[in-house]
This record gives C-alpha cells, sequence and structure tokens, in this order.
C-alpha cells in the first residue's frame, strides 16, 4: 500500500509533462480512476504551509481514534482563552460546523487529545507533504500549530495523492473514518460537477521561520464528480489582496469559476 501511494506522488511529480511557470500559484486536476493529468498549470510541486486544508487529514484522525463521532458530536462549546477575531468561531461547535466555518480552535481540541505521539504517528502514516509536525522554531507549538503557515508543507501534487488515498481507502484508517470524513467536507456545484473541496488561507513563512502577513496563500482542495468523470483538484494562489477577502475563498471561487471549461477541454481532447 505505502509503495502504491509513493509510486503515485513520484508519477505526478517526475513523470508528468512540463507545465509552465508561474509565481507560487498552480491549478492541478487529476482524473481518479487513470491518474491522467487533465490540466496542470503553474508550479504544482513547491510545498506551502498545508493551512486548514489540513483539516480533511485531521478529520480522518478524529473520527478513526474516536474523537469525533458523527457530523454533529461531538458538539464542544467556545472558550474565551482562544481569542478568536472570526464571529464564526465564538459559537458551540461540531465537526461539520467546523469544516464549513474553518474553526481553527476545533482542530486544535483534536490534536491536544489526539497527543503529540499519536498526532505524529497520524502525519507519517498518510506520508503528508513533509511530515514536519515540529511547529514555529522555538516555540514548542508543532501539536497545535504546524500546520499554519508553520512547519508542515505540501505541494499541490502531494495534496491531490493525498485525496486520491483518501478515497481510495489507502490511508490505513477504518472504514467510518472514510466514511464520515467524506460527508462533512462542504460541497459546492460547478458546470455538472459535485465538488467536494477545503479552503485553507495563511500567509508566506521565510526561511527564518517569519511570516509575512502581507502576501497571503490561499488553497482549494478536493475531488468533484459529474459528466461521468470523477477527479481530484488543488488550487494553490499567492497574493497580496488582503482587502479582498480570505486567499483560500478566492482560491475555491476561481476553481469552481474554470472548472466547466477545463473539463470541457477535457471532452475536446478525448475527440
Amino acid at each position: 500500500m505505502r509503495s502504491a501511494y509513493a509510486f503515485l506522488i513520484f508519477a505526478l511529480i517526475v513523470l508528468a509533462p512540463a507545465a509552465a511557470r508561474a509565481a507560487e500559484g498552480c491549478t492541478l486536476v487529476v482524473d481518479y480512476d487513470t491518474t491522467a493529468i487533465l490540466h496542470e498549470e503553474g508550479d504544482c510541486k513547491t510545498r506551502y504551509g498545508a493551512q486548514s486544508t489540513f483539516k480533511i487529514p485531521l478529520a480522518v484522525m478524529g473520527f478513526d481514534s474516536g474523537i469525533l463521532n458523527s457530523a454533529h458530536s461531538p458538539v464542544w462549546p467556545y472558550d474565551r482563552r482562544y481569542e478568536s477575531n472570526r464571529e464564526e468561531e465564538r459559537h458551540p461547535a461540531d465537526p461539520a460546523r467546523w469544516e464549513k466555518d474553518s474553526i481553527v480552535w476545533y482542530s486544535q481540541q483534536i490534536t491536544r487529545k489526539l497527543g503529540t505521539r499519536k498526532f505524529k504517528s497520524y502525519v507519517k502514516k498518510f506520508n503528508y507533504g513533509n511530515k514536519d509536525v515540529s511547529g514555529d522554531p522555538g516555540k514548542n507549538n508543532g501539536l497545535t500549530n504546524a500546520w499554519l503557515s508553520s512547519s508542515l508543507q505540501i505541494s499541490p501534487v502531494e495534496q491531490v495523492a493525498f485525496i486520491r488515498a483518501l478515497l481510495g481507502k489507502k490511508l490505513g484508517v477504518s472504514d467510518s473514518a472514510y466514511r464520515l470524513t467524506k460527508e462533512i467536507i462542504p460541497r459546492f456545484y460547478a458546470g455538472g460537477f459535485a465538488v467536494h473541496g477545503k479552503t485553507g488561507t495563511g500567509f508566506k513563512r521565510a526561511a527564518d521561520g517569519s511570516v509575512d502577513r502581507n502576501l497571503q496563500q490561499g488553497w482549494f482542495v478536493g475531488w468533484a464528480e459529474g459528466m461521468g468523470k470523477k477527479i481530484v483538484f488543488a488550487k494553490f494562489i499567492a497574493d497580496d489582496k488582503k482587502e479582498t477577502g480570505y486567499a483560500g475563498l478566492r482560491a475555491r471561487d476561481a476553481f469552481l469559476k474554470e472548472l466547466p471549461e477545463i473539463m470541457a477541454m477535457d471532452r475536446h481532447n478525448e475527440h
């Protein structure tokens, strides 16, 4: 199982046709069944902070370990000590709302309940990105912050490989963990496709560990089904347009807008 997963990543990185390079941006669409690359634009091999796309593997961990029970259980209360500046976060949350509203403190409660050893073990077993959950240099905060513009980095190619492993039940977890995770991933619609995906927003991290809050990074990662096709995808953007909202939402909206054209081109190529 591990070797098949590793070969998929190798094939996507090494055997894929060369793509036009773009500064810190990528759109990658892969056929789930054949692993054929249907669309590749930009640099899809560079790793970036996982941000809230990590809520997908974290849901798998939560359901597999029994910390999470269903889409609406457990419900955990908001604690003022979380000091969130987002209104969506200042209320009780269950797994479905955690994913929908991208609630950071709920993620951190899951990892605390997992504990460092189990958390590291899952990340390693999932072969998730660089597997580095050390957190910010010198802060000993990996358990609660590794994925937040911090040490845990992943490329669009690796995001796609992880989603394929999730859908193919190749992560080495319980059947219920796969099923329940897929149930709570937000759903959207575009051009005859039901799109299941998670956004993520963060900031550029420098080599010295500092974070440039003037440069947002945004993800939209997941899978879609329609028109007789099943695809997996990763969209990544980087920009300084903070005044226009979260980069992850911009990545999501851009992907939903361009998906019908991407799939129309694929159908044309088939003929």
